[in-house]
């Protein structure tokens, strides 16, 4: 039996009738059509499908969309503003901090939650902050400098 949910992704609300196993991931490629947010291994360990809900980084292929009934989301395709890149997709972006692109949204969307609780990390909580994801391509220095240059770029914003 399908329940209804609400949600605001990405500043939208949305109202939809999901099945209860639905996973969240599922909902936001599916039903919304938000491909930013991957799917890597279906067990929680790759955070490719990492997305803020409330303002804390979930993997949301271990998480039903039925319980994010009410909440807030933020997928990767949320955090640019008006066609302007947000710092950390800046970074990403300057500092080389992707090679292949799978794991980047999760990258990001971790490290947003990173910097949102400490906006001047030092590398070994950039590490801490970002363990969650696996990358098998770049090696992690480049994305640890893409936060320190996000670091930067928003504290100097500020």
């Amino acid at each position: 039996m399908k329940r209804t949910i609400t949600l605001t992704v990405n500043g939208t609300t949305y109202t939809r009738d999901v099945e209860p196993r639905t996973l969240l991931v599922h909902f936001l490629r599916e039903e919304l059509a938000l491909t930013g947010t991957h799917i890597g291994c279906d067990t929680s360990q790759c955070g490719a499908c990492t997305v803020l809900l409330n303002g804390n980084s979930i993997k949301s292929c271990t998480a039903f969309a039925v319980q994010a009934d009410g909440g807030e989301i933020t997928t990767i395709e949320g955090l640019a503003e008006d066609g302007k890149l947000h710092p950390l997709q800046e970074g990403f972006w300057e500092e080389h901090g992707l090679q292949c692109g799978y794991c980047t949204p999760g990258m990001i969307l971790s490290s947003e939650q990173l910097l949102q609780r400490n906006p001047d990390p030092s590398e070994e909580e950039i590490r801490k902050g970002i363990e969650g994801n696996l990358c098998r391509c770049t090696g992690y220095q480049n994305i640890v400098k893409a936060v320190q240059h996000a670091a930067k770029n928003s504290t100097a914003k500020a």
